[in-house]
C-alpha cells in the first residue's frame, strides 16, 4: 500500500492487480473484494489521503475476511487506520 496526502477532505482509492494474480475474472474478483473491504471500513481511515493498494499473487484464492484483515493490517502499519471495534 502506498499512501500520499491529497488536497481533498476525502480519500481516493486505487487498486492494482497484475496479471501474475490470475486471469481477468480472478483479478476483477480480487479488485471487488479490496474495494468492498475498504468501503465497509472507510470510517476507520484517516481523511484526505490517496491510497494505492497493490494485490500480491497470493491474494488469488483468499476469502473476503482475509482480504479485509490484510487491508486493515497494512493500514494500521502505515498509521492511517484505527483499530476496529
Amino acid at each position: 500500500m502506498y499512501v500520499l496526502p491529497n488536497q481533498y477532505k476525502r480519500n481516493r482509492l486505487g487498486i492494482s492487480v497484475s496479471k501474475k494474480v490470475g486471469n481477468s475474472v480472478v483479478r476483477h474478483r480480487v479488485t471487488r473484494l479490496i474495494r468492498e473491504s475498504y468501503r465497509l471500513n472507510e470510517e476507520l481511515f484517516a481523511a484526505g489521503l490517496d491510497l494505492v493498494v497493490i494485490a500480491r499473487p497470493t491474494a488469488k484464492g483468499v476469502s473476503f475476511h482475509e482480504i479485509e484483515s490484510a487491508l486493515l493490517h497494512v493500514a494500521s502499519k502505515n498509521k492511517i487506520c484505527r483499530q476496529k471495534g
